[in-house]
């Protein structure tokens, strides 16, 4: 069974996953610093807006929408893991290089 894998291949898979999941995982640490600032940035003008009784939030409303958007998430676990055996190889190195470019990002 060992001798009908091509081990080059495999290695040059696991290896291009790494390198993409290195550049992926950088870009989304980035991303997600990026986005973290913008959220707090835009929470911190309502609330000054709102001092100045420029505008009204309403909190509450905004907490709900949030809650609700969470638990839209929640669906089922669709059929995947077919497809995570099929591309174990490249998802593993995938995986790896992304934990390590978000590490490092």
């Amino acid at each position: 069974m060992l001798e009908a894998v091509d081990l080059s291949r495999l290695g040059l898979e696991f290896g291009g996953g790494s390198v993409a999941g290195a550049v992926a995982g950088f870009a989304a640490k980035k991303a997600a610093k990026l986005l973290a600032v913008v959220v707090v940035a835009q929470l911190a003008l309502f609330r000054f807006l709102e001092t100045r009784e420029v505008i009204a939030v309403d909190w509450a409303a905004l907490s709900e929408g949030v809650s609700a958007a969470l638990a839209a998430g929640d669906g089922g676990t669709p059929g995947w893991v077919s497809t995570l055996l099929s591309t174990l190889s490249v998802s593993a190195g995938f995986t790896t290089g992304f934990l390590i470019g978000f590490h490092r990002g």
